[in-house]
């Protein structure tokens, strides 16, 4: 019988995990590195123990210091957890040379199916090996790991060679393997997988499929199951290839086999020989829980012959700390607040209070509904995540809420160029014109004791907001009667709930202050000085630093008085194990350069100057 698993992961699937754990009542142990001294994840822990450092590199990724960390804190499994080490087969070696138990597939099994291009030939596929234009558009895929990284498209053979650079080194900064491949990119399918669970007496299931077409950067933003609209055979056909391919390596444990698909004919893509970030839809359909089955493989009991029986729809939307209008940049700071309503499921590796850095993914929570049907499924988790509170950076919130009522996807006609043909319209600016008179009347509630009123007609007072990236004004009046406001009665207003009467309609504004940022049902503000900012404006052409990070790579031979031409990546960033590319604004000559390989950035940083010709 287990007794304490040390998590081999950080941040939200180390507490999903835990929380499993505490259920069986088995001990837990958390490792974690320098910048995730206060992680959630460390502080649920029964026990905690120190990565030295911060990079994955020097944390996560240096399994002789997690088996250490396994044996000097009396655990006795240790579960992968996803990301990192979960698909190494060395790393499992290593845990059971040490008289560990794996929590996990065979290593043998991991090695078969780790590596992309041994999986394909596994399965009698073969990747692309001489790229020509005729082949165009293929995809650059790391061998090893998932979630995104590593993975490049590429649509000009001019761009091959530099695409190959950029995918091995997201590849090695990543998963510690630099292998990458190519393999033909198919437009606008759908991304469709199975859930497989093995035990080592012989029995397999396949437990049903999954929907992940809305992707950005080739990570996964909702997920679904079951995979809505697909033809009875080829469920059929994706159940029998995800069985094969797991007798094919002598499979333990949970994996999941991955497809594109398009016209009704499923290209397979891989295998990842651990638990995925979507599990949670999977257990809300099949009404079970994927960890604890885990558990209880790794100890040698057996599965039932058949799988239980699936019921309902569920969808999950990955809540990412990020700026889909920006590029999709990271974003960072304190999380002050996060609540989601009663009735949905919430995992997150985060708390109210928490500092969301630089090192890591930028994901705070994933948000999971249920429903008997897709379309109440879908209402639900909208309407969820419109009334979950949360104050704090930039997220892709407004993003997920339109997503899910934007009428390709309701209508289940995603695919996984989604958010190619749509972005700008999920993205573009739809504020509440009263949003900003709230946040004014709630900051001027707290000082108009102070400002006396004024019995004759007066200028109004002002205040100025940047919300969605865009200037608001709110103007007010401070009057013996209270606070006045043009085009609404204002019912009620203090420091933190303001009430309005617009065209006969009374309307509810709850609001929170940090510092300069007011959160307003959901909206993000922050006041503007009322003074101009003596601040010199930057030369045309500045590039600047659109999230905090690491430079990871100059362009070759980049120096000052070089000429560039439009759209030419001059500088890589790294942030949140991605790697950002800065391009030249505009063709002309480089003016300055302040971007150096190791160089740690702040948001703003000056990285160079391009002077249009």
């Amino acid at each position: 019988m287990i007794t304490s698993v040390l998590v081999a992961g950080r941040g939200e699937i180390a507490c999903r995990i835990f929380r499993t754990c505490r259920e069986l009542g088995i001990r837990t142990v958390a490792v974690h590195s320098d910048a995730d001294a206060n992680a959630l994840h460390a502080r649920v822990a029964d026990a905690a123990v120190r990565l030295p450092g911060a990079a994955p590199a020097e944390t996560y990724l240096r399994g002789d210091l997690i088996v250490r960390a396994a044996l000097a804190s009396g655990a006795d499994a240790v579960h992968p957890g996803y990301g990192f080490l979960s698909e190494n087969a060395d790393f499992a070696r290593a845990v059971l040379d040490a008289g560990l138990l794996w929590i996990g597939p065979p290593p043998e099994a991991i090695e078969a199916m780790a590596s992309k291009t041994r999986a394909k030939e596994l399965l009698g596929l073969t990747p692309l090996q001489d790229v020509t234009e005729a082949d165009l558009p293929v995809l650059v895929k790391a061998a090893a790991g998932g979630g995104g990284r590593g993975m490049r498209i590429v649509r000009r053979l001019a761009d091959l060679d530099a695409e190959f650079a950029a995918a091995r080194a997201e590849a090695l900064a990543a998963f510690g393997d630099d292998e990458v491949f190519v393999e033909p990119y198919i437009e606008d399918g759908r991304h469709v997988e199975v859930q497989i669970l093995a035990d080592p007496h012989g029995t397999v299931w396949a437990l049903g499929t999954r929907d992940c077409s809305l992707q950005r950067r080739h990570q996964k933003v909702i997920e679904e199951a079951p995979a809505p609209g697909l033809k009875l055979e080829l469920t059929e056909s994706l159940h029998e290839t995800a069985v094969r391919a797991a007798r094919a390596v002598g499979y333990t444990g949970a994996g999941t086999v991955e497809f594109l698909v398009a016209d009704d004919k499923a290209h397979f893509l891989e295998m990842n020989t651990r638990l995925q970030v979507e599990h949670p839809v999977t257990e809300a359909v099949f009404g079970i829980d994927l960890v604890a089955h885990q558990l209880r493989i790794a100890e040698g009991h057996p599965l039932e012959t058949d799988p239980p029986r699936a019921r309902g729809h569920a969808i999950e939307a990955r809540l990412y700390a990020e700026d889909p209008s920006q590029g999709w940049a990271p974003q960072t700071g304190t999380l002050h607040r996060l609540d989601a309503p009663e009735g949905i499921r919430l995992d997150t590796g985060y708390t109210d209070g928490d500092e969301i850095g630089v090192h890591y993914d930028p994901l705070l929570a994933k948000v999971i509904a249920h429903a008997p049907t897709r379309a109440e499924a879908v209402r639900k988790l909208a309407g969820a995540l419109e009334r979950t509170t949360l104050h704090g950076p930039t997220t892709n919130r407004d993003l997920l809420i339109r997503s899910l009522r934007h009428k390709e996807f309701t209508t289940a006609r995603m695919d996984t160029g989604f958010y190619d043909r749509h972005l700008g319209e999920l993205t573009g600016p739809a504020p509440d014109p009263y949003v900003p008179l709230a946040a004014a009347l709630a900051d001027a509630h707290g000082r108009s004791r102070f400002g006396g009123w004024r019995n004759v007609p007066s200028q109004p007072q002002t205040k100025r907001y940047t919300m969605a990236g865009e200037e608001h004004e709110a103007h007010y009046w401070q009057t013996r009667e209270g606070l006045t406001a043009e085009g609404a009665r204002v019912v009620h207003a203090d420091a933190g709930l303001v009430v309005l009467e617009v065209d006969g309609v009374t309307r509810k504004f709850e609001v929170a202050r940090y510092g300069d940022d007011f959160y307003v049902n959901g909206s993000r503000l922050t006041a503007l000085s009322r003074f101009p900012d003596p601040t010199p404006e930057h030369a045309p052409g500045s590039l600047f630093a659109p999230m905090p990070g690491t430079v990871v790579r100059v362009a070759e031979g980049l120096a000052v008085g070089a000429p560039v031409r439009a759209g030419e990546p001059l500088v890589w960033l790294e942030a949140m194990k991605m790697q950002h590319q800065i391009s030249a604004p505009a063709t002309g000559t480089l003016t300055a350069l302040h971007a150096a390989p190791g160089q740690q950035v702040t948001v703003g940083t000056l990285l160079a100057v391009v002077q249009p010709t």
